[in-house]
């Protein structure tokens, strides 16, 4: 199966540097060549996963996508009240699958949006004036 097959339409751009890959005769691979980075590779193959094992067979409900990404929160804070890290990482490996299935679900550029978000968050002032 190519990359391609299973990549949402995140935007035109996106696609055409997975097709640059796959007709690259060096045969990298898109994180190595810099052509995708590392987020939206895990976008997909989180999303592909879902699909493939029937947990987005069809269009889901925004808010039900939210309430489970919280709950492997919930989870993660009761790991952690317990003292157990390895529960935390994995109940928050939980969550950054869910965030990266519906970002491919919902052709969120999530890389660019945390790239744009922290040259602004730059530009904040410290603690941005928030006692924590």
């Amino acid at each position: 199966m190519m990359l391609l097959d299973f990549i949402p339409a995140y935007n035109q751009e996106v696609l055409q540097y997975v097709k640059r890959w796959q007709e690259d005769s060096m045969g990298s691979s898109p994180t190595q060549s810099g052509d995708i980075g590392t987020i939206t590779n895990l976008i997909c193959k989180c999303h592909k996963n879902s699909c493939d094992h029937g947990f987005w067979d069809g269009d889901k409900n925004d808010g039900e996508c939210i309430a489970l990404m919280h709950s492997e929160l919930s989870e993660a804070l009761e790991a952690l009240r317990n003292g157990d890290e390895a529960a935390v990482a994995e109940e928050l490996a939980d969550l950054c699958i869910l965030v990266f299935v519906y970002c491919g679900a919902r052709d969120i550029d999530l890389e660019l949006a945390i790239e744009q978000k922290m040259e602004y968050n730059k530009t904040r002032p410290y603690k941005h004036g928030k006692k924590f």
